[in-house]
């Protein structure tokens, strides 16, 4: 028996496409040849214009949750008032990072499918006087997208630095630095940037970068932004080895968002996120995020409630069939999986994807009709033009 080739729809890393791949297989250079350097300076050029950034952007060797930290690190002294607008459980991980730190945290969480909203923080914001918000665009544990233009605007009129945890959204959901109010949005490569693991992305306002100026020095070495800045200003200096072939594979991916332009990528998640949301609901299942809260990168899908499905037994025939998933976290484990439609993967992949599905649907005993998720992703892909 021939062995299927596994789709990678977790809700990252996501697949690489080949042009990627193929900047990650070259020959790695010395970090101050001046070819690389100038492909540097392009790469962080790119992710000011496109994220509308007048401040600073820093790419680092390092993860997402590396970049939490150097978010909260640069921006908040010992004793300073942190809100944490938590939608589960990665909103929740900011939590313990800012305890460390010392920091005077209250959190204001949401149900499970939903999202905290501008008025929720306004409402907070009124009671008490905050020196930080924190937001998580796109909540990887239910499926759930915040509304960070409308709540940056509440962060900004009481006078807070607002941070937007963009993980799981970044070049997959609509993000602008300034337009929106953020202080410091932070990411990484394996998401909707396509790429592999192993970049954490930050930008900051000029706002958060004069904070870290005032908090001089801080515990924190490697994630400082004054030991980054006169690298990202000049990517030829030294502070810790690039990650050479991982910047060349950011910049094909820049191209890839150049040439596709960023509004219509923002668009095409949002298109292709309702097609596959469609799909997976005329098959049986429950998309757990609230309509209103739904995320255009990724989705928690919950099994039928009297289909008496074994998840760990589903995912495995998904993955037999085609298609690796994720089991969920927190008040979803073991109710549904969670899959990721992000990044540069195509229509073929999509449709591979939910056949996958109905599959493994079918062969673990849910009353699933041939075709029939399928018919509308494929009506769905097919209305798009």
């Amino acid at each position: 028996m021939l062995r299927t080739p596994k789709l990678v729809m977790i809700p990252g890393p996501t697949p690489v496409v080949r042009s990627i791949q193929d900047q990650m297989g070259r020959e790695t250079v010395a970090f101050g040849d001046p070819f690389f350097v100038q492909d540097y300076k392009e790469v962080l050029a790119d992710l000011k214009e496109l994220w509308k950034c007048s401040g600073e952007v820093f790419v680092i060797a390092g993860s997402g949750t590396l970049a939490m930290e150097m978010a909260i690190a640069n921006i908040t002294k010992r004793g300073d008032h942190v809100l944490i607008c938590s939608n589960g459980f990665f909103g929740d991980r900011f939590i313990e990072m800012c305890q460390r730190k010392r920091l005077n945290v209250d959190v204001l969480s949401a149900p499970w499918g939903t999202s905290v909203t501008a008025d929720d923080v306004e409402k907070k914001l009124v009671e008490k006087k905050y020196d930080v918000v924190t937001v998580t665009h796109v909540e990887t544990a239910t499926g759930v997208v915040a509304p960070i233009e409308a709540i940056g605007k509440v962060v900004k009129a009481h006078g807070a630095l607002y941070v937007v945890d963009g993980v799981a959204a970044t070049a997959g959901a609509a993000q602008y630095v300034d337009p929106m109010g953020i202080d410091v949005l932070l990411s990484c490569s394996q998401k909707a940037f396509g790429v592999a693991p192993g970049l954490a992305i930050l930008w900051a306002s000029r706002e958060a970068v004069e904070k870290r100026k005032s908090l001089n020095p801080i515990p924190e070495s490697y994630i400082d932004f004054e030991k980054w800045l006169p690298v990202m200003h000049d990517p030829s200096k030294y502070w810790g080895t690039p990650a050479i072939n991982l910047i060349w594979a950011l910049k094909e991916s820049l191209q890839i968002i150049k040439e596709e332009g960023i509004v219509e990528r923002y668009a095409r998640h949002l298109r292709q996120a309702a097609f596959a949301d469609g799909a997976l609901e005329a098959i049986g299942f429950t998309v757990a995020a609230e309509k209103l809260f739904r995320a255009p990168t990724l989705s928690v899908y919950l099994y039928p409630q009297d289909a008496n499905v074994d998840d760990l037994q589903f995912r495995k025939i998904l993955a037999e069939e085609g298609a690796q998933t994720a089991g969920c976290l927190g008040e979803y484990a073991g109710k549904g999986f969670r899959m990721g439609h992000m990044g540069n993967i195509d229509k073929h992949t999509l449709v591979s994807a939910v056949a996958s599905v109905e599959r493994a649907a079918m062969r673990c005993g849910m009353n699933v009709e041939p075709g029939t998720g399928l018919s509308v992703l494929q009506q769905g892909l097919v209305d798009e033009h």
